[in-house]
């Protein structure tokens, strides 16, 4: 049997970090176009509110703009923008497993919600740390090159 969820008891008293186009966000998506709206709405609020998020979509874009510069391979370019990419999508699911941990212990301390927080962290942490030795051994060799040929 599947149980229906009941709209909030108060549903014009949302909490602030609940914006009125999330409000009924809960629910089911009606299609694919609301799907990639809900979608869109997590990324924008990652980035509003995650200060790591807007450092390693910055990072994201200058490792690829860099490779281009430097005319990388299409799959060196590729690898970068993947290894980025995965960096930001564990960046999304470390807010959402924080956000959802908050939601369940409120405002209490409790060593299971540091554990999983912590280990949504160190996931990021680990690809971070994998996409910079990645990025490093695409472009340090053609950035060393073009210097030691400008000076």
């Amino acid at each position: 049997m599947s149980q229906q969820v009941s709209p909030p008891s108060t549903p014009n008293r949302l909490p602030t970090l609940v914006s009125k186009e999330r409000e009924l966000s809960w629910q089911i998506a009606s299609n694919l176009f609301v799907s990639f709206k809900y979608a869109w709405a997590g990324i924008t609020y990652s980035f509003q509110t995650q200060r790591n998020f807007r450092i390693h979509l910055s990072v994201c874009a200058f490792a690829i703009g860099l490779s281009i510069f430097l005319h990388l391979q299409a799959v060196e370019i590729a690898i970068i923008a993947i290894t980025s990419g995965l960096v930001l999508t564990l960046e999304l699911l470390n807010t959402a497993i924080e956000s959802l941990v908050d939601l369940t212990v409120k405002q209490t301390y409790h060593d299971l919600a540091k554990v999983a927080k912590d280990c949504a962290a160190g996931a990021v942490l680990v690809s971070a740390l994998v996409s910079l030795l990645v990025a490093a051994t695409l472009l340090l060799p053609p950035l060393v090159a073009l210097i030691m040929t400008n000076f």
